[in-house]
């Protein structure tokens, strides 16, 4: 018996039941924040794109706004990943998944980051203070 009355494997099965929850409560969080977050980039993108004052560039904001959900999702769901790793037994295995896991997801923002500032990481420094990428490029046009 342990100090708290509990025996031991009872209480370890308490710990993974409420870590098991914590996971599940931030994976719905990361997939509501993609959900939500997509829906919010559509319905604030529909009324741009009927403005004429705004129609140009309405693709472009809401495409930006949609990418930010969804690595703001992503970058969540790592969070969730991470603590899934209490639970699991470490074997090598299940550190190799769990590294895929990440690894997947980092690749993923990275390339939405690219995708959506038109730039490499290591480049924006050439940007910088010149407005967004597409406004650097249009002016050495």
């Amino acid at each position: 018996m342990s100090p708290l009355g509990l025996q031991p494997e009872r209480g370890q099965m308490v710990f993974e039941e409420v870590i098991g929850a914590v996971v599940q409560v931030v994976e719905g969080l990361g997939a509501a924040i993609m959900v939500f977050g997509g829906l919010a980039a559509l319905i604030g993108g529909i009324p741009q794109a009927l403005r004429t004052a705004t129609r140009a560039t309405a693709y472009q904001v809401m495409r930006r706004n949609l990418g930010r959900a969804i690595l703001l999702g992503l970058e969540v769901l790592i969070v969730a990943d991470i603590i899934r790793t209490i639970l699991v037994e470490p074997t090598v295995e299940s550190v190799l998944v769990l590294g895929a896991i990440v690894i997947i997801r980092v690749l993923l923002s990275f390339s939405l980051e690219v995708e959506m500032d038109g730039v490499w990481p290591w480049a924006r420094w050439r940007t910088a203070g010149k407005g967004s990428p597409a406004a650097a490029q249009s002016a050495s046009d």
